[in-house]
């Protein structure tokens, strides 16, 4: 695959005091007027975030309209998501809309501990949470930390592959975290099987986060984020959705070299617009440069 870079979208830049820096976990949404919607995670003048959005023609690569009032803010003191929320993925179904995202808990013994939740938008209202407790938090199977959930329906079923912790090192380098898989029949409640889904064939990476999965020519395709030194877009294909097969050397995006993405590149969502594949993806410090636009050629 070979994308070609369009050019920066959006970098926050004391917009707000809640849109104070980054735009990170961007997430296209396509508008009633054809236009298209990039939902992303912020952070206020205290590091905590947000989630806003900006409205861009992917044409010219120009920002419209950016968002006044956060689409979702923290919780309540004690909450899951106290410390902030940030992005995962949007799922349609009707009139309905799902917000899937990552709570924020500032840990003592640990850095954070994450749990996933839900806001839902009916009749294109705004996103209220479905709950003050997560959808998927801490189990079994995830007994550490998740993370950026993305989720599809089919039929009946619903599937999510999220991030989890597979253990805490003594510094935050030495942590094991994975893409995981889950699954529900109503999008609220989710079952987790514990199915790694990446295999780890880069023995310098230590976190694979943010899938972004979409369906095509009868197989699921999968780019997510790994880091080591920095952060890399890897690319994965399954014929299930559960069983993955790594296949990196087709991600088709590295860091420029120069600018805003010059030393990474992260946090990839692909989507369909005038038949072709466009991604979202951040650059330099986990969304501190913003987002861009990329198109597949």
């Amino acid at each position: 695959m070979a994308w070609r870079r369009l050019g920066r979208i959006f970098c926050p830049d004391k917009h707000y005091d809640w849109m104070y820096s980054h735009a990170a976990n961007p997430c296209a949404e396509r508008q009633a007027d054809g236009g298209w919607r990039a939902y992303f995670s912020c952070r206020d003048t205290n590091n905590r975030s947000s989630i806003g959005y900006v409205d861009f023609c992917p044409k010219t690569h120009q920002v419209r309209e950016i968002a006044s009032q956060p689409v979702l803010s923290p919780g309540p003191r004690g909450t899951f998501d106290d410390s902030g929320v940030s992005l995962g993925c949007i799922v349609s179904e009707n009139t309905m809309r799902y917000l899937y995202y990552l709570g924020w808990n500032l840990g003592v013994t640990v850095p954070w501990r994450n749990s996933i939740g839900l806001a839902v938008s009916r009749d294109g209202g705004p996103f209220v949470k479905q709950s003050l407790a997560p959808v998927l938090d801490r189990n079994p199977h995830d007994p550490y930390s998740l993370s950026y959930p993305w989720v599809r329906k089919e039929g009946a079923q619903w599937h999510m592959w999220y991030g989890s912790h597979l253990n805490w090192g003594n510094e935050t380098r030495e942590m094991e975290h994975v893409i995981k898989y889950a699954h529900s029949s109503d999008g609220i409640d989710w079952v987790p099987t514990g199915e790694v889904c990446v295999p780890q064939i880069a023995t310098a990476a230590y976190a694979y986060s943010r899938p972004c999965v979409l369906f095509a020519a009868g197989r699921y395709r999968m780019w997510f984020s790994y880091r080591g030194k920095a952060y890399r877009i890897g690319y994965a294909e399954s014929d299930d959705g559960i069983h993955w097969q790594r296949l990196d050397e087709k991600a088709g995006l590295l860091p420029s070299g120069t600018d805003w993405d010059a030393d990474e590149v992260a946090y990839a969502h692909v989507f369909t617009h005038e038949d072709q594949y466009h991604m979202l993806y951040c650059g330099n410090g986990y969304g501190r440069t913003g987002f861009g636009l990329a198109v597949y050629e």
